[in-house]
């Protein structure tokens, strides 16, 4: 094989992956991988005593790990909370506190494909 053959199959091969790799308006497309964490999610569930029964008016907090921002949320007559439009491809941390009690805090990581996270709460 001449050198010039050998360089049109290989400019060829690349012209092939190239168009495999781009979508109908040549925009590169993403794996599989990567595109299954983007978008919003929402996080839900029940904030509980330490004998699993619900507690209403409890402020539960959602931290984004990289931001440092924080939304909060008070929880429902029987316990429940929460969030709507949470971004999928960043990490949060979610508890719970009321009259000085707190819950373990929980992750809600990026790597988490779950478009509802749901989870409760539980004060110690």
């Amino acid at each position: 094989m001449s050198r010039t053959s050998w360089l049109v199959a290989i400019l060829c091969s690349f012209a092939a992956l190239s168009a495999l790799a781009t979508g109908p308006r040549g925009a590169l497309l993403a794996p599989a991988a990567w595109s299954q964490n983007l978008g919003q999610r929402t996080v839900s569930g029940t904030v509980l005593n330490e004998d699993s029964e619900p507690v209403p008016r409890a402020t539960v907090f959602l931290k984004n790990e990289k931001t440092k921002a924080i939304r909060s949320y008070t929880s429902t007559a029987d316990g429940h909370f929460h969030f709507a439009q949470v971004d999928m491809a960043e990490d949060f941390d979610l508890w719970a506190e009321k009259d000085g009690r707190k819950s373990p805090t929980k992750t809600v990581s990026s790597w988490d494909a779950r478009k509802d996270f749901i989870s409760d709460l539980k004060l110690k």
